[in-house]
């Protein structure tokens, strides 16, 4: 019987992928490369900070200064309080299974992370149980984050359910022993992703919270 959920926060619980990923081309291109939204997800879709950064300084062909770093994360943080929303039926999602084990295991920082649940009012719901890769040595696709996000409620990797937006979530979901569903309820979710999740190793497809709740209904039984 599983125990434990997992989520993925960006795409996941917050529908935030467009948003960041509107910022992160609007930065690159002012750098000098030219870059659509389009280019940023397939660029940096569930990569943890330190390696969005490095990715840019690829891009840019140079790295990022301090200076550089803080106003890229200046301007996110300025986009999430006034425009972040939740993904559709997360909110309902997470009443019903208020008797469940739940957690946050992100790429995102933590500070990202604390002002997003703040925007959505819902820290209290998550309390300490929010995992940032800032926080292992790895990030995804390495199963370092799941590993210890199951290790702070001392279960078993195959008890806990994992759900994840992006290829690089569901192979460190799936690296990590947990059952995982590859999720595409938000809106940054574009046509043959669903293919790219299977490919990646999803147990389980699911279209919106409904589908969810249907999947990890069953796993819980």
């Amino acid at each position: 019987m599983k125990q434990l959920i997992v989520f993925d926060f960006d795409g996941v619980i917050a529908d935030s992928e467009i948003l960041a990923n509107t910022v992160l081309a609007e930065f690159v291109t002012e750098l000098g490369v030219s870059m659509t939204v389009e280019d940023a997800l397939r660029t940096f879709m569930g990569k943890r900070l330190a390696d969005v950064l490095a990715s840019i300084g690829t891009t840019i062909g140079r790295p990022l200064g301090v200076e550089a770093v803080e106003e890229f994360q200046r301007r996110t943080l300025a986009r999430f309080r006034t425009h972040l929303r939740e993904v559709s039926g997360v909110r309902g999602y997470l009443q019903s299974v208020a008797h469940v084990d739940c957690c946050i295991a992100s790429a995102s920082s933590p500070d990202r992370l604390a002002v997003c649940l703040d925007v959505l009012g819902l820290a209290a719901r998550f309390g300490t149980h929010v995992y940032s890769a800032s926080m292992v040595p790895r990030g995804k696709p390495h199963p370092d984050l799941f590993l210890h996000a199951a290790a702070q409620f001392g279960v078993t990797p195959e008890t806990a359910i994992v759900i994840e937006d992006s290829p690089h979530g569901v192979r460190a979901g799936v690296a990590a022993g947990m059952t995982t569903i590859g999720f595409l309820g938000a809106s940054h979710i574009r046509s043959g992703h669903d293919a790219r999740l299977v490919d990646a190793g999803a147990h389980h497809i699911a279209r919106t919270y409904d589908d969810v709740a249907e999947i990890t209904a069953r796993l819980m039984r």
